[in-house]
């Protein structure tokens, strides 16, 4: 699982205790075939798509922003194939339908290391962690749940800082830990991105040196980019407002926010809050969730239901960050699922398939509060003016000066 860029930045401020939780183990069905596939099809916006790949982010998407225009939405594929079988040099190859623009095919191949693995050995910050959770304009009694990083660093990892060991329907995966073989995509092999046009709608093919063929014809595309802005809300709080999309089966936003951080010996305050009702942060609501798994979580209130089109972040949490929050939302979106032979309808029948695949789809943003009016004026100068005298940059701040500093408004 490939983490957003506000869950990299929890990591790395929380540091190797963290890291240790960071590929949390989800449930998994019983999944009789033999051979499994799973792709993975997601659209980042807002500034999750500076750090997306195919077709955004870098420099381009830094001057963009310099002349007002936002971050371009990207879209990025993760293409899982496992299989009971072996093969001294296992590769298999995806044929996709030339709207994808990835040429012919793209070539799964062997992990030659860990994706998203931590080089190093990162050193845990001095200070605290406090969790909020809820939307509202205040937080309720007892939050903020407080967690010292002096003791993380000693092992002693509290319970409920990652959402672990929720049975969600569906949610069966493929990996290495249960795959006698295992080949992914992306890879080292070939360096190709997903364009920002890139549809997925037609035939699709999977062969393999080690596993029976794979075809389907997909009738789901990629999702829309999501659209949301934030608001001073009265109390100190922020609300957060999106533009609903029409096949999102539920939403979750969450947001980081720090105090002090990364100045030198000064102790760390970070701020995680997450809009779930109870106490639910990351794990399975960072990847892609089924419909049937979203409907459960909705029902627990856990994830926002799909006609929901506003949360306010708590006034509590805004003062805390200090600095700046930076808040993510997610979209969760339809699956379609594939088998030869395909299930029975009379679920009394027995069913042995040969293989089973799965299509999920998910759309994100992040925005920082204040940073949307900001972006739009950035690179605006009066004409026919004489050019002013640069004043002194004044220093980056906080996670909001990530932004600002690559727009080079601070240094």
């Amino acid at each position: 699982m490939r983490l957003s860029l506000p869950g990299l930045m929890l990591l790395g401020g929380l540091g190797s205790a963290a890291a240790l939780l960071s590929a949390t183990a989800l449930s998994q069905t019983a999944a009789p075939a033999p051979v499994r596939y799973a792709m993975d099809a997601a659209t980042m916006s807002g500034m999750g798509a500076m750090a997306g790949g195919g077709g955004g982010g870098g420099l381009g998407t830094v001057m963009g922003m310099m002349s007002g225009r936002p971050p371009q939405a990207v879209r990025t594929l993760e293409l899982h194939h496992g299989a009971s079988t072996t093969a001294p040099k296992p590769q298999a190859d995806h044929f996709m339908p030339k709207l994808a623009g990835l040429g012919p095919s793209v070539r799964l191949l062997p992990l030659t290391r860990e994706p998203g693995g931590m080089q190093g050995e990162m050193q845990m910050p001095k200070g605290r962690l406090l969790l909020f959770w809820g939307c509202g304009q205040h937080a309720p009694k007892g939050q903020p749940v407080v967690i010292d990083f002096a003791k993380m660093a000693k092992g002693q990892i509290p319970p409920g800082l990652f959402m672990a060991g929720v049975d969600l329907p569906d949610d069966w995966q493929v990996r290495v830990a249960n795959s006698a073989t295992y080949t992914r995509w992306p890879n080292d092999s070939d360096g190709k991105t997903v364009p920002a046009n890139a549809s997925l709608l037609g035939a699709h093919r999977i062969t393999a040196n080690y596993a029976k063929e794979i075809s389907f014809n997909l009738a789901e595309d990629f999702m829309p980019p999501l659209e949301a802005r934030t608001a001073t809300a009265p109390g100190g709080g922020s609300r957060l407002s999106w533009g609903g999309l029409e096949k999102a089966t539920g939403y979750y936003a969450w947001a980081i926010g720090a105090k002090d951080a990364g100045r030198g010996d000064a102790p760390t305050e970070m701020v995680w809050w997450a809009s779930s009702k109870q106490q639910a942060f990351g794990g399975p609501l960072w990847d892609w969730i089924s419909p049937a798994g979203v409907r459960k979580l909705i029902a627990a209130g856990t994830v926002m239901p799909p006609e929901q089109r506003d949360c306010t972040v708590p006034a509590e949490v805004i003062k805390a960050s200090g600095e700046g929050l930076m808040i993510s939302l997610q979209a969760y979106g339809p699956q379609a699922d594939f088998a030869f032979p395909p299930r029975p309808a009379d679920t009394r029948k027995p069913w042995n398939p040969e293989w089973i695949a799965r299509v999920r789809f998910r759309s994100s943003t992040m925005l920082i509060p204040g940073m949307e009016d900001m972006m739009g004026g950035m690179g605006q100068s009066a004409a026919g003016s004489e050019e002013p005298a640069k004043p002194r940059k004044p220093k980056c701040k906080g996670l909001k000066g990530l932004a600002e500093r690559a727009a080079g408004l601070c240094e």
